[in-house]
């Protein structure tokens, strides 16, 4: 069983204190095989606010993937979003922008989808999107195979339809023949889970978005919230994993588990979850 810890937009600069604790507990609880962290890392990718994305990765002394969101390039700095875009990311989180991490039950592709020229929306090109494709064709058997991106690839509600990524339905169809499993995404601050493409339905690949881990910056009355990712097995021939969603509660200082998606498999009934 392969346990993946999928945190998104954690914005260092306005967190909650109790809430990245609480995020703590639970990796320390759950003990998983990786952490996502998809994008957003920072509010504005200040030195400081980095220093503390650092920190708190060195906390949980566990595996993290980690790609970049359009926060973590400097807004105001010009000189520095012209030069060095990545520089305060890289120095705090490592260099490579589009890390890859692989166990025998689990292939998981950063892909980073932010564009400096851009203030807030991602794209993909057509060389990332070959470059994932490639490796995705070389998974191993009984891999689950996940693609991990800060911006989404399909909207839940109509006023998001403006933040999803360009070029995602060319990069989905070459996925999908290549394997591809489910995307991890974020930006938005809303947890769902959805086939990736209306395209393919059930029966290709899924997304599941995660919501603000630990930041003030929540969407409406959505808490913050997590994802848990558990990789159960081949079933007919068919690779399944439940997504689980955690909710933080002001009132007991912690997460708990609200609703699982099953995702692969048998193609699950239209609304299916447990």
């Amino acid at each position: 069983m392969t346990r993946i810890l999928h945190l998104s937009d954690t914005h260092f600069g306005t967190e909650r204190k109790p809430v990245v604790e609480a995020v703590l507990d639970v990796a320390r609880a759950i003990e998983p095989d990786l952490v996502v962290l998809s994008g957003d890392i920072t509010q504005r990718a200040r030195r400081g606010q980095f220093a503390a994305a650092r920190k708190f990765v060195q906390r949980l002394s566990l595996p993290v993937l980690a790609v970049p969101g359009n926060h973590d390039i400097p807004l105001f700095n010009l000189f520095a979003r012209v030069l060095d875009p990545y520089g305060n990311y890289r120095r705090a989180l490592g260099a490579a922008l589009e890390p890859v991490f692989e166990t025998p039950g689990l292939l998981a592709i950063g892909v980073n989808t932010t564009r400096p020229r851009r203030r807030k929306d991602g794209e993909i090109s057509d060389a990332q999107i070959g470059r994932v494709a490639q490796r995705l064709r070389q998974a191993r058997p009984g891999q689950l195979r996940v693609v991990v991106a800060h911006h989404p690839v399909r909207a839940k509600e109509e006023s998001d339809l403006a933040n999803l990524l360009i070029n995602r339905e060319r990069a989905l169809a070459a996925w999908a023949q290549a394997g591809l499993d489910l995307v991890l995404g974020g930006h938005i601050h809303l947890p769902y889970v959805l086939p990736a493409s209306a395209a393919t339905g059930p029966g290709g690949p899924w997304m599941a978005q995660a919501g603000t881990a630990c930041s003030r910056r929540v969407r409406g009355r959505v808490p913050n919230s997590l994802n848990l990712i558990v990789h159960e097995a081949e079933q007919g021939g068919r690779r399944a994993c439940r997504v689980e969603r955690w909710d933080y509660s002001d009132a007991a200082h912690a997460f708990a588990l609200v609703h699982t998606t099953r995702v692969g498999g048998e193609p699950p009934a239209p609304g299916a979850a447990a």
